[in-house]
């Protein structure tokens, strides 16, 4: 008796579909797309490989409408159809494409770039979406892309722009305030594109850049209380750039900071505006010795109204008269270059208590 091979058995089945009603097409597909997600942990490659073929003699039975609920239900499987994928993402209906497109992550970079380049706004629209989006394909989006494309972009922390994106995009952020915003609050922007965005931006879009900047200074979503942990110094890094760039990272907005213990902002902000690693600005804030903490501020070019609400709200017991007085008098006394200068070749914790218990301050010639 012959062995009857793989491929016999698939055209077998492609000729049973080729007889099938539309409706029964749809029914196997759907049980099993549904076998499909309910049995990913189990599932092999090579086992869903050769469904694929006959998945797609399914697909060309049904209905375009009765693909999108299909589509929603492939597009997160990390072990799936591929060629079926591929399929539905190149689908000319964007509601079919456009969960695959956004989610898939079996989609090629050459699967992706090839729709970018093919299809219309929707379908764009959707891979603009995507977690992570490589610079060639972001090249395709911003070029091939109209506006609601290239704010998705801009708004994307996951997309990596080149500089021909980046110029691009400000080209159309000339006349679009909208964009305008969300390119100068994005974190990684070139400071020579942010200048010339705030420099030919309409007073409209210079309002909204500004609103913008208060919501997130007014309004920081960080934790209060307690030591951040990696996930919110990353939440609230992007918000403390761009106040930064836009210049509102400013003495009011890092005493609020203080003030209402949203440590992460705090922290973040410091370790911005004085050029010191996160870890050492923690080091200095939790050390019972002032000494560095009023270096990294005097670094960060804050008042001493502002030191002073981060010394008194940094936790631990209340700062007496005398050490009040001691870390003004420390305060008024330190250079500017001198404080910089120590924060950035990170000597700032290792060197001030020792200074400190020498009864000695590093001073150095120039301005303060």
């Amino acid at each position: 008796m012959r062995a009857i091979s793989p491929a016999d058995i698939v055209v077998e089945l492609e000729d049973a579909i080729a007889a099938c009603p539309p409706e029964r097409c749809l029914l196997i597909l759907e049980q099993t797309t549904s076998l499909l997600v309910a049995s990913q942990d189990r599932l092999k490659e090579r086992q869903v490989s050769l469904l694929d073929d006959i998945l797609l003699h399914l697909m060309e039975r049904i209905a375009p409408d009765a693909l999108v609920p299909l589509s929603v239900s492939l597009a997160d499987l990390k072990i799936g159809p591929k060629k079926m994928l591929r399929r539905l993402a190149a689908h000319e209906d964007p509601a079919v494409a456009a969960p695959v497109l956004r989610n898939s992550p079996l989609l090629t970079q050459d699967d992706l770039e090839a729709i970018a380049s093919a299809r219309g706004e929707q379908h764009l629209l959707a891979i603009s979406g995507r977690r992570k989006i490589e610079k060639a394909l972001a090249d395709i989006l911003a070029k091939r892309g109209g506006k609601k494309v290239c704010l998705a972009i801009a708004r994307n922390q996951g997309a990596q722009l080149s500089d021909a994106a980046f110029a691009i995009l400000a080209a159309r952020a000339e006349h679009d305030g909208e964009l305008t915003k969300e390119l100068v609050l994005r974190p990684h922007v070139p400071d020579m594109v942010v200048r010339k965005l705030l420099a030919a931006a309409s007073p409209e879009a210079a309002a909204s850049v500004q609103s913008a900047a208060t919501s997130i200074e007014t309004g920081g979503s960080a934790r209060t209380g307690g030591r951040p942990c990696a996930a919110d110094y990353a939440d609230a890094r992007p918000q403390i750039v761009a106040l930064n760039r836009i210049g509102k990272l400013n003495d009011s907005a890092v005493n609020r900071f203080a003030i209402r213990g949203e440590t992460a902002n705090l922290l973040t902000a410091l370790s911005v505006l004085s050029g010191a690693p996160i870890d050492i600005i923690e080091t200095v804030v939790a050390d019972k010795d002032c000494e560095g903490l009023v270096m990294a501020c005097r670094a960060s070019r804050l008042n001493w109204q502002t030191t002073l609400a981060i010394l008194s709200n940094r936790g631990g017991s209340r700062l007496s008269f005398d050490e009040r007085e001691r870390a003004q008098q420390l305060f008024e006394t330190l250079y500017l270059s001198t404080s910089q200068w120590a924060v950035r070749w990170g000597e700032m914790a290792a060197g001030a208590g020792a200074a400190s218990k020498d009864g000695k301050v590093a001073r150095s010639e120039g301005g303060r």
